[in-house]
């Protein structure tokens, strides 16, 4: 049985990785909009690291297009205009057919089964009402597909992109993807029903089927942009980030 640490004592600083990886999922989970300020000192109390390793992650992030440097002016999380809103779909209808073809090749009964409980689990957060959770796992299923394919390099590339996406969806998304929608489980972000036929060409063995399919999918997003749509203020970041107390 592992011992508990003294009293008083703090648990390990993550690594710039860990930390890296908290703010990539916050970004894809939609718990930091776009424009938020990004502050070095904030972030290293909530993590409990040195500003130094905060901006190194913050530059990781910036290389990969989620994050703004503002000289004199810090960081703040990326606002794709709507050229860039419009790149990203451009870019992921290119990308992930491809991606798709490679996972169809060679999906095994698990890696089947895998994305066929990404599904489940997303309609299981929306008809709670847990709208993060869900946007979460619809970028897992993607992401469990690029993973699974056979091109670590085309992966490497979707990964910002489908957090870029939430970004996108955030800035642009119509008033049901921008603010809490209890109304409607199926509403939303990515559509699970979507995702089902994705996978249903997939056990098919019919790439062709599962392309047109993605590509359908990834338009039907695109059209719901909305490209006069404002942005709301968001909280502190540690409470964005679900950090309150854990640096503490």
């Amino acid at each position: 049985m592992r011992a508990r640490p003294a009293k008083g004592v703090r648990p390990t600083p993550p690594s710039d990785a860990e930390i890296h990886e908290h703010l990539f999922d916050a970004l894809l989970d939609q718990r930091l909009a776009p424009g938020t300020r990004l502050r070095e000192d904030e972030l290293g109390q909530a993590f409990g690291v040195s500003r130094t390793r905060i901006r190194q992650v913050l530059i990781r992030l910036a290389s990969e297009q989620l994050v703004t440097l503002v000289p004199n002016a810090g960081a703040r999380v990326a606002e794709p205009t709507p050229d860039e809103a419009r790149e990203v779909f451009e870019a992921r209808a290119l990308i992930e057919p491809v991606l798709l073809a490679g996972f169809v090749a060679r999906a095994t009964g698990a890696d089947q089964r895998a994305l066929h409980a990404w599904i489940v689990d997303e309609e299981r957060a929306r008809a709670a009402g847990e709208r993060h959770d869900a946007i979460r796992m619809a970028g897992g299923f993607h992401l469990h597909i690029a993973q699974h394919a056979g091109n670590a390099t085309l992966a490497r590339v979707l990964r910002p992109l489908v957090s870029r996406t939430s970004l996108v969806l955030v800035r642009y998304g119509p008033q049901e993807i921008r603010e809490l929608a209890h109304q409607g489980a199926g509403r939303a972000v990515c559509d699970c029903t979507e995702h089902r036929t994705i996978l249903a060409a997939v056990k098919l063995r019919d790439a062709a089927a599962a392309g047109r399919a993605m590509v359908q999918h990834l338009a039907r997003l695109r059209t719901q942009l909305v490209f006069d749509a404002t942005t709301r203020a968001a909280p502190g970041l540690a409470e964005l980030l679900g950090l309150q107390g854990a640096a503490g």
